[in-house]
């Protein structure tokens, strides 16, 4: 097989240049949000969020309404029913997302299950991305680029927000407002991704760049920067080969970045396991080969 079988040939299908164009803008988006979710430990958020809009897409098909606003309600309705419960009672916030998110899951695939369709709904919980058609491809576009947007702007005063929500009151923000609007992007950006991976994979793009990240770099801004690069490199290579391998394609893309985190984990020269025991080696070796003077008797 030559290059032009492995590249190009892909492109000839308008499903998958669909699938290709709709998988980039979801990497990006999902990898920009994931940044700022791994810093402030807001990993079983994204995990809630993405899974609660489940009900929500399905009471959608049978109001014939976008799936997209049933998403977008349902995120947010999430995000509210679980500061109400934590600010209500004495449940920690990590138990009342596991009572939310699972409860609205659940309610989910029961809604699933009792609704007559021509549609295979089961598409929404594991994504159908080479089903992916021209109006879809808008509303990927369309809400990616808002939340990027966003995103984008608010960049600074959400960074603030990750490191020192002290500091950041202290000046004037408001970082519970801060933080809804963080998860109202979170909202959004899960409704982006449930089309390319479908509800359960969602939280792997949402944590698993920021992560990878994570790992390479100290400073926030490369993060912004190399999170979306890792996360459209592994989404693409993930689509050419769930093509050339006839696999799923949302499995295939998850189980790209999966890999790349493991690579960056063992590897990565600042923070890899085996990279800091290397670099342990060479300074002791340093020293060995360069005693420090000792002071005569």
């Amino acid at each position: 097989m030559n290059l032009y079988d492995l590249l190009l040939e892909p492109l000839n299908y308008g499903f998958m240049v669909r699938a290709l164009a709709s998988t980039v803008v979801a990497s990006v988006v999902c990898a920009v949000l994931s940044c700022w979710l791994v810093l402030i430990g807001w990993s079983l958020m994204g995990d809630a969020v993405s899974h609660a809009v489940l009900p929500g897409v399905v009471l959608a098909y049978i109001l014939g309404a976008p799936f997209a606003l049933g998403a977008v309600v349902f995120g947010f309705l999430a995000v509210a029913l679980i500061g109400v419960v934590r600010d209500t009672s004495r449940v920690k916030e990590d138990a009342a997302i596991g009572i939310v998110f699972t409860t609205l899951f659940a309610l989910g695939l029961v809604l699933i299950s009792v609704t007559p369709s021509q549609t295979d709904l089961n598409h929404i919980i594991f994504g159908n991305l080479l089903g992916v058609d021209t109006a879809d491809l808008i509303q990927i576009g369309v809400l990616g680029a808002i939340t990027l947007a966003l995103l984008v702007l608010k960049r600074r005063d959400f960074t603030l927000y990750a490191f020192d929500p002290t500091h950041a009151h202290a000046i004037g923000f408001n970082p519970r407002l801060l933080g809804a609007a963080l998860l109202g992007l979170l909202a959004l950006t899960a409704v982006v991704a449930l089309q390319v991976v479908g509800v359960i994979l969602v939280v792997a793009m949402l944590i698993i760049p920021g992560a990878t990240a994570y790992l390479l770099t100290d400073r926030f801004g490369r993060m912004l920067v190399i999170a979306p690069s890792f996360s459209v490199l592994a989404a693409v290579t993930g689509l050419y080969l769930s093509y050339h391998l006839d696999t799923a394609s949302g499995g295939m893309i998850v189980l790209v970045q999966g890999a790349g985190f493991t690579l960056v984990y063992l590897f990565g020269p600042r923070h890899g396991i085996v990279g800091k025991r290397l670099a342990k080696r060479r300074r002791e070796a340093a020293r060995a080969g360069h005693p420090q003077d000792v002071p005569l008797s």
